[in-house]
């Protein structure tokens, strides 16, 4: 009679109940909700955690979970380990055309968050049932986030308000990722996402008539000049080996064709994966500002609102996720991610409290050469992909607690 491991009570536990959790996920999808407003789907993780019998909590004004279990009548574990899933969506509209597309005009979960939110839930019910059915090899102590509001950078910092991160040694998540076919699980130790920062300016001027621009301070010509001398100039006073990105995605300012206005706003984000480098790229932003002001005789304002750090991947959590993707797929499952997005992710906020990591989890269906990006009114995932991200996400919890753990 062959011996069943802990794996293979996990592997058969997958292969059981991956229609349900298909099915979760896709009420999810089809039940959007925008940063901020996140009750309904907050309701229905709690209702499914609450059938496991574990420690609940609702986050802030009832909006994402805080679920706890640890393994019973073992000696008290001091510290937990986290494992994080975003729940909102974005203020897109779904055009894909398939049974389970959003039912919300306007709203999408364009980012994968439901297939997150699946993949945590399914995680932590994995180990509960392994702990209950004795298959656990040591004990375990849980903490799952169900986190709100990551798309607009402060559902991180309510949840690690009310105690997300009390007690918790290490917090791990998975970000789905359509330029990867499924199966292929990336990794990478340090940076693997950008820091972010809203940017806005404002440019007062003199207002005047559209056909005596010479009577006026001109600030939609200032706003041209800045966003010019800015582009050319930063990828010029940056180490090309050092990453930034400035991008404008709104100015606004005027009302009438035939009227130049008293003042231009400009909306924008800077992305760096480095704090000097931020600072030196702030820095120059201002000298650059002043230089447009003497030029266009008008006043320029720049203001910086700190969206999320970068996301630093440490190397003990990397090493917990690569024993259990081995273990689970194999070394061919790995993929080393080369270098890191300027994107933002909001996990970072975590990550300044306690290490972790984040893994990135191919999407993309075998039967596609490309598939749509994320934040696409077209985006789906390999449904696939939940087992494989549920799986990695237990495990990695699991050996995170081996006793007496090996140097690897």
């Amino acid at each position: 009679m062959i011996e069943r491991t802990w794996q293979s009570e996990l592997a058969a536990l997958i292969a059981a109940q991956e229609p349900k959790w298909i099915d979760f996920r896709r009420r999810l999808h089809q039940n959007p909700e925008p940063s901020g407003h996140e009750y309904h789907t907050s309701l229905a993780i709690y209702q499914e955690l609450n059938s496991l019998g574990i420690d609940l909590r609702m986050g802030p004004e009832g909006r994402g979970v805080l679920a706890e279990w640890h393994t019973p009548h073992a000696e008290a574990l001091p510290e937990a380990i986290a494992v994080r899933g975003d729940i909102d969506g974005l203020r897109i509209q779904d055009q894909k055309d398939i049974p389970y597309r959003s039912q919300c005009p306007g709203l999408m979960h364009a980012c994968g968050h439901d297939a997150h939110a699946t993949m945590a839930l399914w995680a932590t019910a994995l180990i509960v049932e392994l702990d209950r059915m004795g298959a656990l090899p040591w004990p375990v102590r849980l903490r799952t986030i169900f986190q709100p509001a990551e798309e607009t950078c402060v559902g991180a910092s309510e949840m690690i308000s009310v105690g997300a991160l009390k007690e918790v040694r290490e917090i791990y998540a998975t970000h789905v990722d359509p330029m990867l076919p499924t199966g292929r699980i990336g990794l990478r130790v340090g940076a693997l996402t950008a820091s972010c920062d809203a940017v806005r300016i404002l440019i007062h001027g003199l207002g005047g008539h559209g056909a005596r621009p010479h009577e006026s301070r001109d600030p939609i010509a200032a706003a041209a000049q800045l966003i010019n001398a800015l582009y050319l100039s930063i990828p010029r006073v940056t180490d090309s080996q050092d990453a930034v990105v400035l991008s404008f995605g709104r100015i606004y300012g005027g009302e009438n064709l035939n009227v130049i206005p008293e003042q231009v706003e400009l909306l924008g984000t800077l992305r760096t994966l480095d704090r000097d480098v931020r600072q030196r790229t702030i820095d120059h932003m201002h000298r650059v500002i002043e230089g447009v002001e003497r030029a266009t005789d008008t006043s320029i304002a720049i203001h910086f609102d700190v969206g999320t750090g970068a996301v630093i991947n440490e190397a003990k959590p990397i090493s917990h996720l690569k024993t259990a993707i081995v273990e689970s797929f194999g070394h061919e499952a790995i993929y080393e991610i080369p270098r890191a997005s300027m994107g933002g992710e909001d996990f970072a906020f975590y990550l300044e409290h306690v290490p972790g990591a984040m893994a990135r989890l191919g999407c993309r269906s075998p039967s596609l050469d490309v598939a749509p990006l994320l934040h696409s009114p077209l985006f789906d995932i390999d449904e696939a992909v939940l087992a494989i991200g549920a799986r990695t996400l237990a495990s990695t919890v699991i050996h995170a607690f081996e006793p007496h753990e090996p140097h690897r």
